[in-house]
């Protein structure tokens, strides 16, 4: 998308009123706004979705996300990407932030949401060849066969604690008694 603009903000993610156009450097100590949202179904399981062969780290895994386009919030580019690549669309309000990771020009956003894991799903082809539903070792899986996008490696190194305490705080594990 050649005509993608992005709003500038600081390292502390303050908006500096600047824009910026995808595809050219960013101006050295500015950054754009990078939103992800894990959807998570009531057994823990994450949505991950394998990335189109046409794009960048093509038929690698990840958790949906994209910048955030000028004028967005992060939790608003979150969700718009949650829908434009799965089809599943949730409000802003039930977004639970799990963390911030700083990168070299952009400010990586990752929140979960809780989905019913029968929600129907719509990839679109241009983006998301496949889906699968994840245990959280399944996710560490990926990582380790290098079968994930390779900016999610230390975006994950740093997030991966908070997500695991993030999807057991929207998806608890379910206790049976025996007896």
């Amino acid at each position: 998308m050649t005509d993608e603009i992005w709003d500038l903000c600081d390292r502390d993610g303050r908006p500096t009123g600047e824009h910026h156009r995808r595809g050219t450097p960013l101006p050295p100590g500015l950054f754009h706004i990078v939103a992800s949202v894990a959807a998570v179904s009531p057994d823990g399981r994450m949505l991950l979705t394998q990335r189109a062969a046409s794009k960048t780290h093509a038929l690698d895994w990840e958790i949906p996300a994209g910048s955030a386009l000028a004028g967005e919030a992060s939790e608003e580019a979150a969700i718009r990407e949650l829908a434009e690549e799965t089809g599943i669309t949730v409000p802003t309000a039930d977004l639970v932030l799990v963390g911030r990771f700083v990168e070299a020009s952009a400010l990586f956003d990752l929140y979960v949401v809780r989905v019913e894991r029968d929600t129907i799903l719509d990839p679109d082809p241009s983006e998301v060849v496949d889906t699968a539903w994840s245990t959280l070792d399944e996710l560490d899986a990926h990582v380790a066969g290098a079968t994930i996008a390779a900016p999610w490696v230390p975006r994950l190194a740093e997030l991966r604690t908070p997500l695991g305490r993030a999807v057991a705080r929207i998806a608890p594990p379910t206790v049976t008694m025996d007896g």
